[in-house]
């Protein structure tokens, strides 16, 4: 028996949002050979509206003449949805639509419009990383949690920015059919190294995008470039040409971690690379890294990502 999918769409939505799960729940069907999914794209009225990156896409149906039970609710994100969360049309489709349906889920800033009609009240949430402070600040009562790029709390999902909408949907296909299957859809998508779901969403090299001063920007620089070299503050502090007090004040306040921990996050990811795409050990790996040891590299990653090298490699490596 096919389960109803209902994707809530307005105008300015990011297309991502909305065209990524979609083709998740289509390739489980094709996976499968039968319609496990059957999708609905709704809005405040039927037809054709515009995303804002100006591709054209239609609503199916009217959010109105949608009716229950509903298995799984997807409301997307995007520019829209400031415009959105005045539309109290919209906002009141979702909560009658959320209350019939097994399971709510939003796409990045699509978390804003659940919170609105207080769904996230007393959860764990998250959105995209740009909006993670201003969720929290306008919703107190969300529990906002900026790293994860998606989160479960009850039958209520959210998930980070644009792409990780389809990680949102693997997640909720391995959960309704296994993994088997959604690793098929991975494969079938080219999404063959499906992100842990407590990988932070905004990775070290992004984060070295984010400092405002050039010497730090420069030290940055150098732990991505030189992972296995020396990255202590004294190092670090004499690329930014600052004092190491002085250095690791302004790192964490610029960066929003210390350096140490940023060091760690880098040289984690750098592993990670190397674990999936080379047929390195895990020692070599370690030393490549700037970890040392072998030991020093798994406790580095039970940290960031609660499993051990050996193990990531098995579940994530490329064939």
């Amino acid at each position: 028996m096919a389960a109803d999918v209902v994707l809530v769409a307005f105008p300015g939505l990011q297309s991502l949002d909305l065209t990524g799960p979609l083709e998740v729940f289509a390739r489980a069907n094709d996976v499968l050979g039968a319609e496990r999914y059957r999708t609905t794209v709704a809005a405040t009225r039927a037809g054709a509206l515009r995303t804002n990156s100006g591709l054209g896409v239609v609503a199916d149906r009217a959010l109105a003449d949608v009716a229950g039970p509903i298995d799984t609710l997807v409301v997307a994100g995007g520019s829209g949805t400031r415009e959105a969360l005045g539309d109290g049309e919209l906002l009141a489709q979702v909560r009658r639509l959320a209350g019939e349906s097994r399971r709510v889920t939003s796409v990045c800033s699509g978390a804003f419009l659940l919170a609105a009609v207080g769904l996230l009240d007393g959860r764990r949430a998250t959105t995209h990383w740009q909006w993670c402070d201003l969720l929290a600040e306008t919703y107190p009562a969300v529990r906002v949690d900026p790293d994860p790029i998606f989160v479960q709390d009850g039958n209520v999902w959210t998930s980070a920015g644009v792409t990780a909408g389809m990680d949102l949907a693997l997640a909720l296909v391995e959960d309704d059919l296994g993994r088997d299957v959604a690793l098929a859809v991975a494969r079938e998508l080219v999404l063959f190294l499906r992100r842990p779901a407590n990988q932070a969403q905004l990775s070290a090299h992004l984060g070295a995008q984010l400092a405002e001063r050039h010497g730090i920007r420069e030290a940055q620089r150098h732990v991505v470039e030189h992972p296995e070299g020396d990255c202590s503050v004294a190092a670090l502090a004499r690329i930014a040409n600052l004092s190491e007090r002085h250095f690791a004040r302004c790192f964490t306040a610029e960066v929003g971690v210390t350096p140490a921990r940023y060091v760690e996050r880098v040289r984690v990811e750098t592993a990670r690379r190397l674990l999936e795409d080379t047929a390195d050990g895990v020692e070599a790996i370690a030393r490549a890294c700037g970890f040392g040891t072998a030991e020093t590299m798994r406790r580095a990653f039970l940290r960031a990502l609660r499993t051990s090298p050996t193990e990531y490699r098995r579940r994530f490596r490329a064939a």
